[in-house]
């Protein structure tokens, strides 16, 4: 089956209106985004939204009938790779912004009528922030299994007690998912579960936002912080539980899969405005002997760029295919390749970019300072880079018998016996010049 990344002229024509749509309303608002409370952001955003949702763009990653538009995922990709221009804020206007997306799907997928109106259908409206609180401090982000967050039965309900940190949004968030160990003796991917939390509830202590390379200040209460949460005896109803007890991962790859793809192409439309502007320096700073764009590195620089941005986006756009025909299950591999590949690709090209600029490009000046701090985080967001490359090596390895005797298959001496043996008939027939 061939692989097929062309869509319809009609999508064609919204993915060149969000173009210039995030080029021209969206780009401005991260000149003054420091600036800016969280009320006058969501009042920037609100005619923002509504044009979106007048296109039928917005929550483009849900089903129609869960108010989205069912797009499928070579569609989100190639909207995303705009989006990534601008990643703070432009996932916002279109409704797609971490993690509120993700956890619109989780409750798309494990959900009860009851959730899904409560909770889901007031997100997508743009009316309430989540966030998804499942990292911890004491143990390894790149291995869940080892989460020591506990969910313990009480009557019909639960008591949750932990310690999480980097909950994306958990200042603002309306509701918190959280992944809690509900059997600590069940197998490694069946002892959590996960819960919706509103934040309001006893026991729900948000203590900080932790200051990052992306935000690296103290602040509190801004879209796109990073909370540290204590929970602490927080007593929860049999309808907080999402899903089956010991569903948690389960759930969660479902989630965290087809949102590596679009992290992919949101690094991709960072990489992409990052090369801009490294060719525009290259065309008028001026260097001994001409402008930048003569000399042979940067010259280097620009073909390597295209080159590593070509490859990643077709490599993204083929894991993107391969999930919209067989599902995310078939694509695991794939994902976990573009994941470490991508992660590589943006901050090579940020890096080049902020280099040729020198000292303006290091500046404040420039927003290649932000996005070299940004594009940092791809190296261990959803899964560190070794994670996945381990991931991908083990599955290569598991298809290879190795030689039973120890030689290798392509050893030459043993192959030349073989093919004398194999044309010695004709060796025989024709013989040797002198």
């Amino acid at each position: 089956m061939a692989w097929d990344f062309s869509t319809e002229p009609d999508f064609e024509e919204k993915l060149a209106w969000m173009r210039e749509f995030v080029r021209e309303e969206i780009w401005p608002i991260e000149t003054i985004g420091e600036e800016i409370t969280q009320a006058q952001l969501d009042a920037i955003c609100e005619p923002l939204r509504r044009e979106t949702k007048e296109r039928g763009l917005w929550a483009a990653h849900l089903p129609p009938e869960l108010g989205g538009q069912g797009f499928g995922q070579v569609k989100l990709g190639l909207m995303h790779e705009i989006l990534g221009t601008s990643p703070l804020y432009a996932p916002i206007a279109f409704g797609c912004q971490a993690p509120d997306s993700g956890n619109a799907e989780i409750l798309a997928i494990a959900g009860t009528p009851e959730q899904k109106q409560r909770w889901l259908e007031p997100l997508l409206a743009g009316e309430v922030f989540s966030a998804f609180s499942m990292t911890e401090p004491e143990t390894p982000g790149s291995d869940p299994t080892q989460l020591q967050t506990r969910a313990v039965r009480d009557g019909d309900g639960y008591i949750l007690n932990g310690h999480k940190w980097f909950t994306s949004n958990g200042s603002i968030a309306d509701f918190l998912i959280v992944l809690a160990v509900t059997d600590p003796d069940a197998r490694a991917h069946q002892r959590a579960s996960m819960f919706v939390v509103p934040v309001d509830t006893p026991g729900v202590r948000i203590v900080r936002d932790v200051p990052t390379m992306e935000h690296p200040y103290e602040r509190y209460g801004v879209f796109g912080g990073h909370a540290e949460i204590y929970y602490e005896n927080v007593r929860l109803g049999p309808e907080a539980l999402l899903g089956n007890e010991g569903e948690g991962f389960l759930i969660a790859q479902q989630r965290l899969v087809p949102g590596r793809i679009h992290h992919c192409m949101r690094w991709l439309g960072i990489a992409r405005r990052a090369f801009d502007m490294m060719v525009e320096r290259a065309t008028y700073r001026p260097v001994k002997g001409g402008v930048l764009a003569d000399k042979q590195t940067a010259q280097t620089w620009i073909a390597d760029s295209v080159a590593e941005m070509q490859a990643a986006r077709l490599m993204t756009l083929q894991a993107a295919w391969k999930m919209d025909q067989f599902g995310s299950s078939a694509a695991r591999d794939d994902v976990s390749l573009i994941k470490f590949f991508g992660a590589k690709v943006v901050h090579d090209v940020v890096d080049r970019s902020l280099q040729l600029h020198g000292a303006l490009g290091y500046s404040g000046d420039m927003p290649l300072e932000f996005l070299y701090r940004l594009s940092r985080h791809a190296r261990f967001v959803d899964g560190a880079d070794e994670v996945h490359r381990e991931t991908v090596a083990r599955h290569v390895l598991r298809a290879i018998e190795p030689p039973a005797d120890g030689v290798p298959t392509n050893h030459i001496p043993t192959r030349r016996e073989a093919a004398r043996r194999k044309f010695a008939h004709i060796l025989e027939a024709v013989p040797a010049e002198a």
